[in-house]
């Protein structure tokens, strides 16, 4: 249990902040397939299947809860202050993420390398979501509330968790492209102050996410099943143009700021980043032989 809410807690640090997806933390933990099949069997699985992926998923959700928490009341804060050493954190972890998915899956993609293709594919489509500019954000608040804002919020929080789900692509990324990111991070932020103006669209929000995650797990586990060797070569096209997404991150606050840079890249948080992928790798090497 213990272990499994680790595994959420690492997952909703990296899904609060653009630029890393939970769905590559939970690869690189080496319990995707497993968070993937629990969802599904959760939603049409047998009376056993659904018991235990409830169990499995309200362990990581206890973790995943309390890390989301942390990140809102506290890195959210340091993410304005801080962003060129953040983002210098989280290309660390992505360049070191990239090598460790080859070798779990190497199985998958030796004598297959024509499959490189869709490496290619998910590089191009990682650097064109980033390249989109953000809309300004949205004001989300009770009296600026109306049918379209709740009908755009919906329909955001559904490609969101798409993404989170998705090794490579974040999901807090494409709510800054759509300028939902700082709005709903404000707006569970007042909540957790017991600040109720805000509930319909946090409401609106979450129904979103779970139509978004019911749509997209099947599609993920077929993928999986049936064509695992394109998948993981797209999954580590899509991480590696999350990179350029980081690189672009600062843009996309608020108050603006400038790329990430060779001056305002920060080696050491850079080898910070590296150092917890190889925790990380450790940690679920130690897993594995339990």
């Amino acid at each position: 249990m213990i272990i499994n809410a680790i595994k959420g807690f690492l997952m909703s640090i990296a899904d609060a902040v653009p630029g890393v997806s939970g769905g590559t933390i939970a690869f690189i933990l080496g319990f995707y397939d497993k968070l993937i099949q629990s969802i599904d069997n959760l939603l049409r699985g047998n009376k056993e299947e659904k018991i235990k992926g409830l169990k499995f998923l309200i362990n990581l959700g206890v973790g995943w809860i309390i890390g989301f928490v942390i990140a809102i009341l506290f890195i959210a804060n340091i993410f304005e202050t801080e962003i060129y050493k953040i983002s210098s954190v989280f290309i660390g972890l992505m360049l070191f993420s990239i090598p460790i998915v080859i070798i779990c899956e190497i199985n998958s993609i030796k004598e297959n390398y024509k499959n490189i293709i869709f490496t290619i594919i998910g590089l191009v489509f990682g650097i064109v979501i980033s390249c989109i500019n953000p809309v300004a954000n949205i004001n989300v608040s009770m009296e600026y509330l109306n049918i379209g804002i709740c009908i755009y919020t919906f329909i955001v929080a559904m490609l969101a968790i798409s993404a989170m789900l998705l090794p490579g692509i974040s999901g807090s990324t494409l709510l800054l492209i759509f300028g939902l990111y700082i709005p709903i991070i404000s707006a569970l932020k007042n909540l957790l102050h017991f600040d109720f103006s805000y509930l319909p669209i946090i409401f609106i929000f979450g129904l979103g996410v779970l139509t978004g995650a019911v749509l997209i797990i099947r599609f993920v586990r077929w993928c999986l099943e049936k064509h695992r060797s394109k998948t993981i070569y797209t999954i580590v096209g899509l991480m590696m143009g999350s990179i350029y997404a980081i690189i672009l991150g600062p843009t996309s606050l608020e108050e603006a700021q400038s790329p990430l840079s060779w001056e305002t890249f920060d080696i050491l948080y850079f080898t910070l980043g590296g150092i917890i992928i190889c925790v990380l790798e450790i940690l679920r090497r130690c897993i594995s032989k339990k």
